[in-house]
């Protein structure tokens, strides 16, 4: 008697809980209701705001389609248990999100917008962000002198394209979806790099240049694969370089140096193949010395001044008092007289103090 009484309970289904998807069929349409046969657990009903929110949804389903709903009421006054499509349609969303995402899986979306940090976008009904920093080297926006509308203006032309990208980040609670192009790169730009290593030399082309330096590609051997690293403009020459523009063009064969390989991304140096000026910088000058320079740029620490093409010095701005002193007494591209105070051809390193104060 009591293995009947608990293969009985067992047999009973389980209680509905609030926030849960279950599947029923629709066997009746309203105006403004749908209703849906959940079994044993009795009958469910969309209607009201729920109702207004998948209206276009529901008025193509036809009576015996079966569909999911998430239960947001266990019961009403007239006994039904309150259901929402859009709610369930979400939910289910967030699995397949978290799943694909686990999965490393590649998905594709159609790009809806844009806007100066990236592209927007949807997965099943969720919105969901591109990054700039996260699109593939082709379809990064190389603009020069990085000027936001010519970025946005780049990333518009994507807009009703469709893109092929993975999950990087997901935050179900806040709906906060962000995607990456560049991701679906990795193993094979991972396997590519492990063809080279620090100090290797490359040939390659300019294929876009931004304010903060050139993006050269070049050939994976003989192979036509190709990869792209970035010039800092801090190693495009051994002089200081306000746009790297002037020393680069887009199209231009290049050779470069290999000085870093971190995170799949590849760092080169241009001027690590050309004569380093400070090697033989004190056969010209000493500690001490007296020479003309021209200012070729003003800091909040100090100015830059020119002592010869590729050898630059700096003037601290603890040499003029304060920032004012140093505005007013200097003017870019104007020569004065500047000392030497000390030199560190290692550490392309020059100090200096002005002499000609007014």
């Amino acid at each position: 008697m009591i293995m009947k009484k608990i293969l009985n309970q067992e047999n009973l289904p389980k209680p509905l809980r609030m926030g849960e998807v279950v599947e029923g069929k629709i066997v009746n349409k309203g105006k403004s209701s749908v209703f849906l046969d959940l079994g044993s657990h009795g009958t469910g009903i969309i209607f009201g705001k729920e109702f207004y929110e998948s209206k276009e949804k529901l008025k193509n389903l036809e009576t015996g389609t079966k569909i999911s709903a998430k239960i947001i009421g266990l019961e009403d006054e007239e006994g039904y248990v309150e259901l929402s499509l859009s709610k369930a349609n979400k939910e289910i969303a967030r699995k397949q999100i978290l799943t694909k995402k686990e999965n490393n899986e590649s998905i594709q979306v159609k790009i809806s917008g844009a806007n100066k940090g990236g592209l927007l976008t949807k997965v099943s009904g969720i919105p969901a962000f591109i990054p700039v920093s996260q699109l593939s080297s082709a379809n990064y926006p190389k603009v020069e002198d990085g000027d936001n509308q010519k970025i946005l203006r780049a990333l518009q032309k994507f807009i009703d394209q469709e893109m092929e990208v993975k999950i990087l980040d997901f935050d179900p609670k806040e709906e906060k979806l962000i995607l990456s192009e560049k991701a679906k790169e990795d193993k094979k730009t991972k396997e590519a790099l492990e063809k080279y290593k620090i100090g290797d030399l490359v040939e390659g082309e300019i294929t876009g240049i931004v304010n903060f330096g050139a993006f050269l590609k070049f050939p994976i051997g003989e192979e036509e694969e190709s990869l792209e690293g970035l010039v800092h403009i801090s190693e495009l020459d051994w002089q200081l370089i306000e746009d790297p523009s002037q020393v680069v063009k887009v199209g231009q064969k290049v050779k470069a140096k290999i000085i870093d390989i971190a995170n799949n991304k590849i760092s080169l140096s241009v001027k690590a193949l050309k004569k380093d000026p400070w090697q033989d910088v004190e056969k010209k000058y000493k500690k001490g010395d007296i020479f003309k320079g021209k200012v070729i740029k003003i800091n909040p620490f100090g100015a830059f001044v020119q002592a010869s093409p590729k050898i630059q010095g700096l003037a601290h701005i603890s040499e003029f008092d304060s920032q004012k002193n140093m505005e007013e007494e200097l003017q870019i591209g104007e020569k004065y007289d500047f000392q030497i105070l000390s030199i560190e051809p290692s550490e392309h390193r020059m100090s200096l103090k002005i002499v000609n104060k007014q």
